[in-house]
Order: structure tokens, then C-alpha cells, then sequence
């Protein structure tokens, strides 16, 4: 994490802007969640009360953005589903229209200053990269967030028959893939191994973009796997159990 001054547990009480001071990336996690950035004196439990958003949630969330792992499954309900999602979805559109292409802007600007092979090859590195994460970014918005909601309407009306799709989330387990990991290459390289040709603030841009993504696809990838993923293994039990 580049700005955290202090890794500190956040808690209810807290003021939302004490939050964003003491860590800028919250701002972030703002928007995720769909936030907006006036948050006046406003706590916590304040915050969560106007946008209808579970308190234990978004401490979980504010909390791993601090450097801590979530709490307990037992923590979180069916009806943190819709909160969940939404705060994935603004992940990709940050991913997609905004953070990509801001560190693909860095790396033309870095070849025009270093024309060297070995950045024309991390060019075509991370359009390769960017594809990729697209594919699976797409798997998700249109393959498994529409199965978690329609698995979750169902559940409430207690309808599992209005569950068409032959799907389960073990597909989505054996499709889900850690993308934040192949950036750890492209950073080494920059770090390491690249001549350098008077371009040591453009490869400081580039770098920490970098790692700011890798830290924003770090925390989704945990959402994901520590709370999406097990609460809709509970509801699949419950859908099962329905139609016998």
C-alpha cells in the first residue's frame, strides 16, 4: 500500500473523513461501493445507514484496504449480496475505462522516451495481460453475477425452480484466477532489469499505477474468495434443500 500512513482497525464510530486522511485509497473504496465523496462529519454507521449498506460489511472492506484479513463468514448475510456486487462491478468499470488505459498511456509515453526492444515487448506483455483480464472480467459481469442474483432472488422467494441455468459456483472457483499476480513480472522488469534513458518519472508513473492496480485486484480477488464465493456455496445448499 503506498499512502497508508498507519495501518489502524477501522470501526463504526470512526469518521469517514478521519478514514480517507489517514488512507487516500479509501476514496476509492468509495466509489466502489458507490459512495459519493461528500461525506461531511459523517461515521461510519452513518454512511451505511443512508446508502443501506451493512455496517459489519463495509468495516470487513474498509479493513482489508487498511491491511487486515476479513472476519468470520458468519459476519455476512444474503442480503450483502446486492452490495457485494455492485462494489465488484465498479471494479471492472476502474479496471476497464480507467486504470488500464492510464497505464497503457504510461507505456507508449515510456517508449517514446526509451525505445528500447524490451519495452515494445512489455507493450505487447500487457495488451496480452489486458485481454486476458478483460475475458475473465466479462465471464464474471455476464456469467456469474447474474447466476448469484438470480440464486439469490430465488432463495428469498424460496423458488429454486426459477433457476434455470445449469451452473454452479465450482465453475466459477475452477475459473477464478489470481490476474493481480502476472503484474508481479512487469514490476520486476521495471525495477530490475530495464535500461534506463532519462526516463525515471514516467517508469515511477507507471510504477506505481502498477501497484495500485495490484492492490485494488488484490482486495477484489479476496472479496471474491473469502465472501462471495462461500456465501454462494450456502446458497446453493439452501437451493438444493428446496428441491427435494
Amino acid at each position: 500500500m503506498i499512502y497508508n500512513k498507519k495501518n489502524q482497525i477501522v470501526r463504526a464510530e470512526m469518521k469517514v473523513s478521519d478514514l480517507i486522511i489517514a488512507n487516500p485509497y479509501m476514496m476509492l473504496m468509495l466509489e466502489h461501493l458507490g459512495i459519493k465523496l461528500e461525506v461531511h462529519d459523517k461515521t461510519i454507521e452513518n454512511i451505511c445507514t443512508q446508502y443501506a449498506i451493512s455496517t459489519k460489511l463495509f468495516l470487513t472492506i474498509a479493513n482489508l484496504f487498511n491491511g487486515f484479513k476479513p472476519v468470520s463468514l458468519s459476519e455476512y448475510s444474503f442480503s450483502d449480496i446486492q452490495t457485494i456486487l455492485v462494489y465488484l462491478k465498479n471494479c471492472h468499470q476502474y479496471y476497464q475505462y480507467e486504470k488500464y488505459p492510464q497505464i497503457q498511456s504510461y507505456i507508449e509515453q515510456f517508449y517514446k522516451i526509451n525505445n528500447h526492444a524490451e519495452i515494445l515487448m512489455i507493450g505487447k506483455f500487457f495488451t496480452y495481460y489486458f485481454n486476458e483480464v478483460t475475458e475473465h472480467l466479462n465471464y464474471e459481469n455476464n456469467v456469474v453475477f447474474p447466476y448469484v442474483l438470480n440464486l439469490n432472488n430465488a432463495i428469498s422467494k424460496k423458488q429454486s425452480n426459477s433457476i434455470q441455468i445449469n451452473y454452479s459456483v465450482l465453475e466459477y472457483k475452477e475459473h477464478h484466477s489470481d490476474i493481480e499476480e502476472k503484474l508481479n513480472d512487469l514490476k520486476n522488469l521495471l525495477i530490475k532489469y530495464l535500461p534506463q534513458q532519462n526516463d525515471q518519472q514516467i517508469r515511477r508513473q507507471l510504477l506505481f499505477a502498477l501497484f495500485e492496480l495490484e492492490h485494488d485486484l488484490n482486495i477484489h480477488s479476496k472479496i471474491e474468495d473469502t465472501i462471495l464465493i462461500p456465501l454462494v456455496e450456502k446458497m446453493e445448499l439452501i437451493k438444493n434443500s428446496l428441491d427435494e
